[in-house]
């Protein structure tokens, strides 16, 4: 995407990511190296060091802020996710933030993307594509299927980018994270959650946040749901693997702790028990399908050892 693709602006597009993380990060990066303006908003400031990116201390439940920070902007990619993973969390921020966020988008006439997850699929035993039903109930999925529901509804344009397990430079709490990079990097057992062998998808955060922005691109693409370039299935062994081999190290031993254990230990533990909630991820396969939308955004994802490569690579700029 160039500056010259948006013929009604007379310099660089401007682009607001809400958030951070490694996705509003990655987001912000790509737009700011395609040459376009990026104001980053987050409660501390935080965000990329680059000469075209604006980082603002800003909350996004203020919606006259907001309407201020939103003007002149073509997409607001909106990458904020809860303060806890917990459904209580979730309920009580995320709704709210969103609803802020789509009437300022409005009245700036900029269209939202919104990074979305697989929790709201309800057919989960099935390769999930584009077209598959959304309507899972209860705790964290249902909190999704809310907001999926509510985007739908709004005046306002929208977009959101399904990915699956994120892996990737920035990724820290994810199964594909800190907790795999870890024990991988320093030669040591890894300890995996439901099984270590059932096909898995895993994401990468580029090929989501370069889908985020395509999509942006196009009115013909909003209002939809598409799905991030997303590599075939592998087991979480195999990734521990290909992350092994990217760094040079042998593959560590995989054992993985079964459903009923983690479900047992979420009896004295909060934090354990919204992990199990999602247990059936990694207990049977979970796949999901992305080549309706590599076709229609025309991207592909990133072959497996590039990105294990790129991902070994940043956190050992970090050990460093």
């Amino acid at each position: 995407m160039s500056p010259s693709e948006f013929p009604d602006s007379p310099g660089p597009a401007l682009f607001v990511v809400t958030g951070a993380g490694p996705v509003g990060w990655t987001v912000a990066e790509q737009l700011a190296t395609a040459g376009h303006r990026v104001r980053v908003l987050t409660r501390s400031g935080s965000g990329p060091s680059h000469p075209r990116v604006e980082r603002i201390a800003a909350d996004v439940s203020d919606p006259a802020r907001l309407g201020q920070l939103f003007r002149g902007a073509k997409a607001v990619f909106h990458c904020i996710h809860g303060s806890q993973y917990t459904a209580r969390a979730w309920a009580a921020e995320l709704p709210g933030a969103e609803q802020t966020v789509l009437a300022a988008a409005a009245e700036a006439g900029a269209v939202v993307v919104f990074p979305e997850s697989l929790y709201s699929y309800s057919e989960p035993e099935r390769p999930m594509t584009e077209e598959g039903p959304r309507e899972a109930r209860g705790g964290k999925r249902g909190i999704r299927t809310a907001l999926l529901k509510a985007r739908a509804a709004s005046a306002t344009d929208t977009v959101s980018v399904v990915a699956s397990d994120f892996f990737g430079p920035r990724v820290l709490g994810a199964h594909a994270g800190e907790r795999m990079l870890k024990p991988v990097l320093a030669g040591k057992p890894l300890l995996v959650v439901g099984s270590a062998d059932q096909p898995h998808s895993f994401t990468y955060v580029p090929d989501l946040a370069a889908a985020m922005i395509q999509a942006a691109q196009d009115p013909a693409l909003w209002n939809r749901v598409w799905h991030a370039p997303t590599g075939s299935p592998l087991s979480q062994r195999s990734m521990a693997a290909a992350l092994a081999t990217a760094a040079g190290v042998r593959s560590p031993r995989v054992a993985a702790l079964p459903g009923w254990a983690l479900r047992a230990m979420g009896a004295a533990s909060p934090g354990t028990r919204e992990l199990a909630e999602t247990l059936y991820q990694f207990e049977r396969p979970f796949v999901m399908d992305s080549k309706a939308s590599e076709m229609a955004l025309g991207l592909h994802p990133t072959p497996l050892m590039e990105a294990a490569a790129a991902t070994v690579a940043w956190w050992g700029d970090q050990i460093l």
